[in-house]
């Protein structure tokens, strides 16, 4: 009895510290955000947290493509409440009217362009003060702890997430991110003979994971959600046949 009281008290403690690093303590049947489950394993409490900063980093310019197209996906999930989001970058990688391949809306997205890194940094804390946006994604290459430090205290107030994408950083210094993020691109996924744009597909590596383990998926994007690889391949493998046949 007494052995199981201890075992409650940890746990409950457990909870708490994480609930103060930015994850939830909620199970993932009562994550609101089902397009995400199937990151959620990934982390602690099997739940995708979201008061915190993910980070995003892209050594190449086709790296910063995906992960631009990855975080679009992203924020598809977060932005179904209907809130709007901030896109700040000094020289935008995306066109807002292909957002909607992600079923996302481009005028409920606010984008801001500036010069300078200090400008960014700046608009980053402030537009994270804002309690009722979805998220705020920022373009940024370097990032310090100290940098890190400030945009999480203010995250912990209005609990909206930060993806900072770190386009060729100087160095990968270590930062107070929940989560490191490298998003490669793969084939684009069609039926063979079909034409169009296929479905957007990534390698995802999740480099650091704070309180877990890193981890790599190979996802798809297939109109609506998220979807492990070798699901949306056996989708498209019945229309090859017919194309075929």
């Amino acid at each position: 009895m007494v052995k199981e009281s201890k075992r409650h008290l940890i746990e409950d403690l457990k909870k708490q510290i994480l609930g103060l690093q930015g994850y939830s303590v909620l199970s993932i049947q009562e994550n609101s955000l089902p397009k995400l489950s199937l990151f959620a394993n990934a982390f602690p409490n099997k739940n995708f947290p979201l008061e915190g900063i993910h980070e995003f980093i892209a050594i190449e310019t086709e790296d910063t493509a995906a992960s631009v197209g990855f975080i679009n996906a992203l924020l598809s999930a977060l932005m179904e409440t209907g809130s709007p989001s901030i896109w700040i970058s000094s020289s935008r990688n995306l066109f807002p009217s292909a957002m909607q391949r992600f079923a996302l809306k481009p005028d409920q997205i606010i984008f801001i362009d500036l010069n300078h890194q200090k400008e960014i940094l700046w608009v980053l804390e402030e537009a994270l003060k804002c309690e009722n946006l979805s998220a705020v994604v920022a373009e940024i290459s370097e990032l310090s702890f100290s940098q890190s430090r400030r945009l999480q205290l203010v995250i912990e107030k209005s609990k909206v997430p930060a993806f900072i994408l770190r386009n060729n950083p100087q160095q990968v210094n270590n930062t107070t991110c929940l989560a490191r993020w490298q998003i490669k691109h793969l084939p684009s996924l069609l039926p063979d003979g079909m034409p169009g744009v296929g479905h957007p597909s990534w390698s995802v590596n999740l480099l650091k994971v704070r309180n877990a383990q890193p981890a790599s998926f190979e996802v798809a994007w297939n109109g609506t959600t998220f979807q492990h690889l070798n699901q949306v391949q056996k989708v498209l493998q019945p229309l090859k046949k017919l194309q075929a046949s």
